[in-house]
């Protein structure tokens, strides 16, 4: 049974954080093999599970340590028909996957899990392609082809579903209208190109107000995640109806592009305290931020940083 599904408390305007770049973090500073950078595999044996719990326990004990919440995010941004076909896994060996995944969660919620740290468990989505390129799916599609996924977790302990790297408002808005045929709470994560636009030219605001149009606003809130704060703090907007629909924060902490990290062999951990100071400048402009956490490049010592900026 679902913990917060009915009552999500990142709601409240509290404080969460969630992990940094996980694929990063386990191919470049861990030296982890991550076929087609998918961090599911690892579910499949003893010594994988391990790796992700140990990744997961950094993180829970910066969150325990400063009495903040937590987003536990599956590894599962890869778990989807397309990539899964491409590592030789079909919907039969994806189901279980998705919901050990999430059982891998349920265990360190009730280890870690406090008054002040509630731990909420998320199903992580990603998208069909590539999440640095354009996306061509209709919503119908993108609503057939991730409801598999969605129904998987929510027949199992996850609160809500998350998809990240979006780049196409189309898929957002199928990944909304499947989350709400299951009854799942959804989160709609878009990622944007060092101008602070989507890969597709569609601006953020445009993206946001689109997927809000066609599905009655059902996702709980928006996030950004993949860019750097320089690529997208120009186009934020105070008081503006749509950026009050932005919950959270995932930036990388590199400055480069998305092509420059895609032919890039080395990991950019940029600066993790000026990646903190500049979380802190727009969760001051924008106080609705409360989910925080990093993307590529980032690890436990990113979210520490940010947590110290943010937290008072």
């Amino acid at each position: 049974m679902a913990k917060y599904r009915q009552n999500l408390p990142q709601l409240s305007g509290s404080l969460f954080l969630s992990d940094g770049g996980m694929e990063t973090t386990l191919i470049f500073l861990e030296g982890i093999e991550l076929p087609e950078f998918a961090a599911f595999v690892l579910m499949l044996t003893d010594e994988g599970r391990q790796h992700l719990k140990d990744y997961y326990v950094r993180y829970l004990e910066v969150a325990k340590e400063n009495g903040t919440g937590f987003i536990l995010d599956t590894p599962t941004w890869r778990a989807n028909a397309d990539w899964g076909a491409k590592l030789g896994y079909g919907p039969a060996d994806l189901d279980p996957v998705n919901r050990r995944s999430v059982d891998l969660l349920a265990e360190l919620r009730q280890e870690y899990e406090t008054p002040a740290t509630p731990c909420v468990i998320s199903g992580a989505i990603g998208p069909r392609g590539d999440g640095y390129k354009a996306g061509n799916m209709n919503a119908d599609e993108a609503e057939a082809y991730h409801a598999a996924q969605i129904a998987t977790f929510a027949d199992t302990e996850a609160d809500l579903v998350a998809a990240y790297t979006l780049t196409n408002y189309n898929e957002a808005i199928g990944i909304a209208r499947a989350a709400r045929a299951n009854e799942m709470p959804c989160v709609i994560s878009f990622t944007v190109e060092t101008d602070g636009k989507l890969v597709t030219g569609l601006s953020l605001r445009e993206a946001i107000e689109r997927v809000d149009e066609a599905t009655g606003g059902s996702p709980q809130y928006y996030m950004i995640n993949c860019a750097h704060p320089t690529h997208f703090a120009q186009v934020l907007e105070q008081g503006e109806a749509w950026t009050r629909r932005i919950g959270g924060l995932r930036a990388n902490a590199s400055t480069k592009s998305h092509a420059e990290l895609d032919d890039s062999t080395t990991l950019d951990a940029g600066d993790p305290l000026d990646l903190g100071r500049r979380y802190q400048a727009l969760t001051r402009a924008f106080p609705r931020m409360r989910v925080l956490g990093g993307c590529c490049g980032t690890d436990h010592r990113h979210v520490a940083a940010i947590c110290e900026a943010c937290a008072a």
